[in-house]
This record gives structure tokens, sequence and C-alpha cells, in this order.
């Protein structure tokens, strides 16, 4: 049996080598379609899936929906046959890679929700065949893979590392970053035994600059959420010296400037009016979850969590201050203009974003409420915010502008003209310094 298996390994692993492997990758979001594009461009056969049929249709046309990722790159390999889409799960039967991509969010009880991978994983097993490896992607808490997705692949009668293979790798996408493609970050890559290791490992060298191998399913799964803690935790530090150092008229700002020119044991993370994206707001409450099964408190996590989730209320507590002591305006009734919906700059990414808590709060309190964002033309729904209460204004200039009484910054996109808003606003509420880091000032700005 072992003889078998091993021969069985040795040809999986020649036909990724030799660029002869169909790659299946389920779930073509912000994830799944610059993993399925870097593999066309490696020169595998890429098939992908997914439940959407605007986005199965909108690639087939060669189109993209994501703003960072162009058409013509989608269009050229949807042409080159290197990239093909469908719907239909039936042909995972077709691939040799099976590599799942779906949302892990959490409950309203702030749980994890594994019903994507589950109900994927249930979808794979019909189609399961002999040789194939099972890669998850998705960000979730250790033991998934082995405790979750195991069992259910396992009931039809094939057995993990003899049969198929089972590997974790956690996506490290960072949406709309020149500087690092899926092709330039190196993948963690953990395998349920050392055959499922060497076929995850053998594919992403193929695809990516390093792959580093781990010892368990658990360890590759724990990275993840350890890379994402450590940014919650240290952004959740500087929001709170951000309002400890205004209370004592200190511009946190010009703080963190000055202290990242030591050359060592510094590293600067900036405040800002909440957590946004799928990663940082949710991957920390994985861990603190699966803690509590094992009888351990991550109090510092939680804290962390509590201090970056309290920022969106800040927020709108100093719109309502500035409001009443700069312009002698009640909240209530005031046309509030709030610059970027997407969670970072340069996106048009909206999970998660606190923009839409602001939104909320402001319009609780009675504000008429607008947003501009140069990489949305449409109000987007989302999980917890599926019909924002926000107007959206189309026309960036001097008398549009002009209309309201205050302007939110809360995502710093490069193409907005902070000038032309701070010669037009009455009142401006930055929330990401970008007004100062232009060499723009005045009585009517105001860091947040």
């Amino acid at each position: 049996m072992a003889e078998q298996t091993d021969r069985l390994v040795n040809e999986i692993v020649e036909r990724f080598a030799k660029r002869k492997a169909v790659i299946g990758i389920i779930g073509l979001g912000y994830v799944g379609l610059p993993l399925a594009l870097t593999a066309a461009d490696r020169d595998f056969s890429v098939l992908g899936f997914d439940v959407d049929s605007e986005k199965i249709d909108q690639l087939e046309n060669g189109r993209s929906y994501i703003k960072h990722i162009e058409a013509e790159t989608v269009s050229r390999f949807v042409k080159s046959g290197r990239f093909r889409v469908t719907s239909d799960f039936s042909r995972l039967s077709e691939v040799d890679a099976i590599i799942l991509c779906v949302p892990t969010p959490l409950t309203k009880q702030r749980e994890p929700d594994l019903s994507f991978v589950e109900m994927t994983t249930r979808s794979v097993l019909p189609h399961l065949h002999k040789g194939q490896i099972v890669i998850l992607e998705s960000t979730t808490y250790p033991g998934t893979t082995r405790d979750v997705m195991q069992p259910i692949l396992e009931s039809g009668g094939l057995k993990s590392g003899t049969d198929f293979f089972l590997a974790y790798s956690p996506e490290r996408e960072d949406p709309g970053n020149p500087n690092f493609a899926t092709r330039d970050i190196p993948k963690v890559v953990g395998g349920h035994g050392t055959h499922a290791q060497r076929i995850a490992a053998t594919f992403y060298d193929a695809i990516v600059t390093r792959t580093v191998a781990v010892s368990s399913l658990e360890t590759a799964e724990a990275v993840k959420l350890t890379e994402n803690i450590f940014r919650s935790v240290n952004i959740a530090l500087v929001n709170e010296l951000k309002v400890v150092f205004e209370a004592m008229g200190i511009d946190v700002w010009e703080v963190i400037e000055a202290a990242k020119t030591k050359p060592f044991g510094f590293m600067p993370f900036y405040p800002g009016p909440g957590l946004g994206g799928h990663c940082i707001p949710i991957d920390p409450f994985y861990l603190t979850w699966k803690a509590r099964e094992h009888g351990v408190v991550t109090r510092f996590i939680e804290l962390a969590g509590e201090v970056n989730t309290a920022m969106p209320l800040r927020v709108v507590d100093r719109v309502v201050e500035g409001l009443s002591d700069r312009l002698n305006l009640a909240v209530k009734g005031a046309k509030v203009l709030i610059v970027g919906l997407a969670y970072k700059k340069n996106v048009d990414d909206v999970r998660e974003s606190p923009a839409f808590k602001i939104i909320e709060l402001l319009a609780k309190r009675g504000a008429k409420v607008t947003f501009y964002d140069p990489y949305l033309d449409t109000v987007p729904s989302t999980r917890d915010h599926p019909a924002p209460e926000a107007d959206i204004l189309l026309s960036w200039d001097e008398v549009s502008l002009a209309g309201f009484d205050v302007a939110v910054i809360c995502t710093d996109h490069d193409d907005v003209d902070y000038a032309l808003l701070a010669k037009s606003m009455r009142l401006i509420i930055d929330t990401r310094n970008v007004c100062a880091r232009q060499g723009l000032s005045g009585p009517n700005i105001l860091k947040a």
C-alpha cells in the first residue's frame, strides 16, 4: 500500500512540476480570482468555480468586477483557454487540485461561521476522486481543515493521505498593493502528512516566489491568524494612543512619523476610523472562540477588538463636536459627506468598512448623509448593512461640495482632489491625516 501511494504521489508531483495539472479554484473573489490568474500566467490550465452567475458571465466576456484587476488580464487568459469558468460543480472531477477560497465570516454572536466552508466541501465530495489534492485558503481557526473538512471528504470512502490529499495554505492577498501581487508573496503550506505537504508545495512553488513549509495543518492555520492579530492589536494600540495624545494636545501622526525614524525596535502603525476588510476585524475572533474551547481567555486580543470597534463612534462624536463648536449646528439635519466608502485606499472593496457604521450612527442621529468614492458608483450592500442610509455624490466640484456642512474623510484614496475639498468645505473631519500629508491646513480641518 505504501509503495502504491508513493507511486501515486510521484505521478501527481510530476504533473504539477510539468504544469500538466488542472487547477480548480472555488470562489472567484478577492482571493480566488488573483490566484486563478496567477496560476494561468504560470502556464497552468485553470478552471474557476463560483455560484454567482453574474461573475461567471463577466469573466467569460473578459471583464473584471474587481477594480485593481484589469479586464485586459482576464480577457487574455480567457481567450488563451488557460482560464475557464463555470458554476457547474460536477466539473470538479476534471481537476487535479481543488482550492477553496470561500468566505469565513462571523455570526451575529461573533462566533465563526463555517457554513461556506462546510457547504463547499460537501459540494466537492461527490466529485472527489483518487489522486486529487484539496487545499483550503480561507482564514479560519486551527483545526478546521482536519476536524471539519477531512471527515466530510472521507465520508465517501476515500482516505486522506492515501487516496486524496489535504492541505492548508492561508491567503495573503493585499488588494490594491502595487508592490506585492499574488506571485510575489511567499505561501505558507501545511499538509495532512508529508505526501500532501509535498504536492501542495510543488504547486505553489510553480506559481509564487517562495513556499514556507510548516509542520501541520494547524500550524499553517495559526500563521494566518497570528499575522492578522498582530495588525489588529497594534492598530488598537495607536488608536488608543491617538485618544490619549489628543487629550494632551499632541498630534499622534507627528509622534508616529518621528518614532519610525528609529532604525530598530519600532514598526509604524496608523490610527483610523475603525477596522475594515475581511481579515483584521474578523480573524482575531476566530482564535478567541477556539481558545475558549481550551479554557484559555484571550484578554489582550479581545481588548484590541473593543478598542477598534469603538472608533466609528468616536469619529461620530468628533463630527457632533465639530458641528457644534465650529458651525453652531446640531447633527440632526446636518448635511454630511462621507469621503471614501471602501475599507482601504485605492480599492473598491467595502467588506467590513467602518464607513458603514459611521453612516449608520450619523443617520440615527438625524444627519442627512451622502457619500463619495471614486471607485464606487452605487451604494453596495454588506452583510451587516444591507441598505446604507446614504445618497451618492456623483459630481466632485466646488458647487456640489459647498452644499454640505461637513465632510468626513474615511478612506484616503489617491484619486480625490483634497485641495478642492479643503477650499469648498466649511468643516472637514480627517480620520486618515491625508490633508496634513498634502500640506492642507486651516481652522476648517479637524483630525479624528
